[in-house]
């Protein structure tokens, strides 16, 4: 399902400017310059609506956040729900998950989440996959050594191959669970987690840390339609 276009989509945009970094390459290794008191930087591909986003941060307010998300009328949403809230410790990037080396410098990000990605069904597709060991190499080259990713997803069968790819990628797995709010709610939702959630859909959830390879594994540059920009209502870009 396609987010429905929203025709005030420019001024609302306008109105949240300061959360929005247009040219994502020129704070390449300086993102802290923007909140130079924080702790950490976390770093969230594909942030919808972005509840997750929002809330996390107020939650965390000495941690810098910066999310990523290529669908303009979900991140309109994620902005406005961050000034709502006051917030001055996150910032949105319109760009492409392939390109985050152009964006951060190595050892830049301290945590990475990916919630509820596109599963990208079929072996045609796998490479599109945001856990696919080639995302999975990019990312080592900007997470510090003993950076995590938080991995969660309702897909089944996402979720089992992504627990064979994170180890190949030279991630140590751990928190892995398949009914995440089995004894009730654990950590913030997203939108979408909670309307599943409520159906009844079980919650899959794993923690990444990156782990010294030696040799380090070499990255290709990934080319080709960006997994992160898909339109369709896979996780917080769903109709508002």
């Amino acid at each position: 399902m396609r987010m429905r276009k929203k025709p005030n989509l420019v001024p609302r945009m306008e109105r949240c400017a300061r959360y929005l970094i247009s040219d994502p390459a020129q704070y390449r290794g300086h993102w802290r310059d923007l909140k130079p008191d924080a702790r950490e930087l976390r770093l969230e591909i594909g942030c919808g609506k972005g509840r997750f986003s929002a809330e996390t941060a107020q939650q965390n307010p000495d941690v810098l956040y910066i999310a990523l998300e290529r669908v303009p009328d979900a991140m309109v949403i994620a902005m406005e729900r961050s000034m709502e809230k006051g917030l001055d410790n996150i910032f949105f990037i319109d760009g492409d998950a392939a390109l985050l080396r152009d964006y951060f410098a190595p050892d830049e990000v301290d945590l990475l989440y990916i919630n509820f990605c596109d599963p990208w069904p079929g072996l045609k597709h796998a490479r599109r996959r945001l856990t696919h060991p080639q995302f999975l190499v990019l990312y080592r080259g900007i997470l510090r050594e003993g950076g995590q990713i938080h991995f969660k997803s309702d897909n089944h069968d996402l979720f089992e191959w992504s627990l064979f790819q994170f180890p190949k990628a030279g991630y140590a797995l751990s928190e892995v669970t398949r009914d995440l709010h089995g004894n009730g709610i654990c950590g913030v939702m997203t939108d979408y987690e909670e309307k599943f959630h409520l159906m009844g859909t079980h919650i899959n959830r794993c923690v990444g840390t990156k782990e010294k390879m030696d040799p380090e594994p070499e990255f290709h540059p990934i080319v080709g339609p960006d997994p992160s920009r898909r339109e369709t209502a896979n996780s917080e870009s769903e109709e508002a």
